[in-house]
């Protein structure tokens, strides 16, 4: 009997004109999220979030990355850095969600470190003789800062977040992602595998049915174009109307021209980024497994820094960001529902549309990363 692996790679060997979804399995399977765990999301770059959510000294953000407890923060010199979110004494975690402080404090002894990993105190550790405070420190973990994102990684060798995605900021270079300002973050738990969420963002072939009572009626199948992906994202756009003008460029922006003023990118940055990015606003969801059954997501949006200004602007981003809590209660819906019938003894994989080119992708990454991985245990 073939694993989910082994089933993966079956169906990714099929040319797209020939397209399959991906098989049950690689949703289902216990040992296949462990495999995922290991070779994706503990070798590749994950997005913590915007870099402007984490302006001033002592904010920090905390997240668990591949079952590692790790802190974001902005220290006192004003740069952003990760470490170990563990007590170097009795091993408990340390901050909790997201927040400022002064110092890193242990709930458990109070040992407190300061921003930069060092320890700054340690109560009633003065009788035991081998004890040095210089000694303990928080481990430091990779984190760089690209167009205003923020990424850490568990792997010491691989290569730069910028060098990885050159391709992107070509791509959407006069949108200037950099000069976008986070105005929310919230984090949600679903009831269905990562991939299953991945990939319906991936694809906009599903908007006219399951948003149907929000956005479908806008949605232009002939309108979107879902190009071959890169090894390290897929893409497609839509072509948007001035139904809401936030999604156009603002008229002081001369770095856009053309239909690139009202065009709208759908950009899946893998492994689990995913961003709406119009010429006036963005949303994105950056996901991670917390089981088969359940994906961790963190949901953050704002906008373009050239409608700072803009007195109407602020109101109709309110009224945007209420259609897409509707919008993620049909997504949920959907979403819950697809995995529910991936644990079917019925379930078998469709073949796939032209609109799902993303997704014929994001199998090809996902098996290539897999292989690699196995490839390397080998060698070792």
């Amino acid at each position: 009997m073939k694993d989910a692996a082994e089933e993966l790679r079956e169906t990714v060997s099929r040319p797209f004109d020939q397209a399959r979804a991906m098989p049950p399995s690689v949703y289902t399977s216990e040992d296949f999220l462990a495999l995922e765990t290991s070779s994706i999301f503990a070798n590749e770059w994950f997005c913590v979030g915007r870099a402007d959510a984490l302006a001033n000294s002592g904010d920090y953000v905390t997240l668990d990355l591949a079952n590692q407890p790790i802190i974001v923060l902005r220290d006192q010199e004003g740069a952003l850095k990760a470490m170990s979110n563990v007590c170097r004494h009795r091993m408990s975690t340390l901050l909790e969600g997201r927040g400022n402080t002064r110092s890193i404090v242990c709930p458990y002894h109070a040992w407190t470190y300061n921003l930069d990993g060092s320890l700054r105190g340690a109560p009633a550790m003065d009788q035991n003789a081998g004890f040095c405070k210089s000694d303990y420190r928080l481990p430091d973990i990779r984190c760089e800062e690209w167009l205003g994102w923020v990424f850490v990684t568990l792997n010491p060798d691989v290569p730069p977040v910028a060098r990885q995605l050159s391709k992107v900021e070509e791509l959407v270079n006069d949108y200037n992602m950099a000069n976008y300002s986070e105005t929310f973050f919230e984090t949600h738990i679903w009831n269905t595998n990562w991939k299953v969420l991945a990939e319906n963002f991936m694809e906009s072939y599903h908007l006219p049915v399951c948003h149907a009572g929000t956005i479908g009626g806008l949605s232009k199948l002939n309108e979107m174009i879902c190009p071959p992906g890169e090894d390290a994202f897929n893409y497609h756009t839509i072509l948007k109307d001035e139904t809401l003008k936030i999604e156009m460029a603002h008229p002081s922006n001369k770095r856009m021209e053309g239909e690139r003023r009202r065009t709208t990118f759908l950009l899946a940055i893998y492994p689990s980024l995913l961003i709406t990015l119009t010429p006036g606003y963005f949303w994105y969801l950056s996901l991670h497994p917390q089981g088969v059954g359940q994906v961790r997501i963190g949901f953050g949006g704002g906008m373009s820094n050239d409608y700072a200004n803009d007195p109407d602007a602020q109101d109709k981003f309110r009224q945007l960001k209420a259609l897409l809590d509707e919008v993620n209660v049909e997504d949920k819906g959907c979403t819950e529902k697809v995995y529910r019938g991936l644990c079917s003894q019925a379930a078998a994989p469709g073949h796939l549309s032209h609109l799902e080119r993303p997704n014929y992708d994001f199998a090809q990454y996902i098996n290539a990363r897999l292989q690699a991985a196995a490839k390397q245990q080998v060698q070792t």
